[in-house]
Parts: structure tokens; C-alpha cells; sequence
């Protein structure tokens, strides 16, 4: 199953709530992941651009843009971006086909 990077930042608000009333998200996250047939394979916090980091395993890319379709639109994030990851293998086969493609510059 395709592998997934989200990096996401809550609102003041939801800092506030969860300062108020402490709660482990990273089992919230676990069970949108398996409403769809996947896993959370990692949760964490950080201090910098973002306030946190998820690691999924979905069945496909449908699947996983329905849970940040659901978790985006629940106003508890002012940003939510996901990256779809690749194995080296999937690379490997993408590079050689890359190599088939007749690419032309713009203006060459």
C-alpha cells in the first residue's frame, strides 16, 4: 500500500482546547486511517513550521485524500498538506522510464 506524509498545524483554538483538556490525537488519527483500510504507522509533534507529523498507509490515493478531505474540512487545522511517498523501487522504475520520455526544453 502507497505510504504517506502529512505535516499539519492546529488553530490557536484547538491549542487551547486540548491545553484545557489534554487528549491523545494520534488515536483519533489511527481510526480515520482504518475507517478506509489503512494505517497510522507514526505520530508526532514539533516545534517549527508545523506543529505535527503523521506517517499513513492508505489502499490508494482516493482513500487517503478522503481522510484529509474529512480532517481538513473539521476546522480543528489552519494547515494540512500531504505527500504522497514512494518506494526506492517505485523510483527505480520511474527513473528508467523517465528515460523513454522524449522530453523537449521550452524554446529548444
Amino acid at each position: 500500500m502507497p505510504l504517506y506524509l502529512s505535516r499539519f498545524s492546529y488553530t490557536p483554538e484547538t491549542w487551547r482546547r486540548l491545553i484545557g483538556h489534554p487528549e491523545d490525537r494520534a488515536k483519533a488519527a489511527q481510526s480515520y486511517i482504518e475507517s478506509v483500510g489503512g494505517k497510522l504507522h507514526g505520530f508526532w509533534y514539533a516545534f517549527g513550521t508545523r506543529d505535527g507529523y503523521n506517517l499513513w498507509e492508505a489502499p490508494n490515493n482516493v482513500s487517503m485524500a478522503a481522510v484529509a478531505l474529512a480532517i481538513s474540512g473539521g476546522g480543528a487545522l489552519s494547515s494540512f498538506e500531504t505527500t504522497v511517498l514512494l518506494t526506492v523501487d517505485e523510483t527505480m522504475d520511474a527513473l528508467h522510464k523517465a528515460g523513454q520520455v522524449q522530453y523537449r526544453a521550452p524554446g529548444a
